[in-house]
């Protein structure tokens, strides 16, 4: 399966200080960022991937329209 990748307009990587060159994507469902000119890479810190997911979440019913 073919990885998506996307550029963020406007952001510069704190490296190498280049303009445009930051690149986005997810590996493993964590946001990476990577400087295609330099290569430095930034990820989602770990805390922030916890928090986002919901520690006892349980479906109740699916509700499905028209039923």
């Amino acid at each position: 399966m073919r990885q998506r990748k996307r550029f963020i307009a406007g952001a510069s990587c704190p490296e190498c200080k280049a303009m445009d060159t930051m690149m986005l994507y997810k590996e493993h469902d964590v946001e990476k960022v990577e400087c295609v000119q330099c290569g430095h890479k930034m990820t989602q810190p770990e805390q922030a991937v916890q928090a986002s997911t919901r520690q006892f979440e349980q479906v109740i019913g699916v509700f499905k329209p028209g039923d």
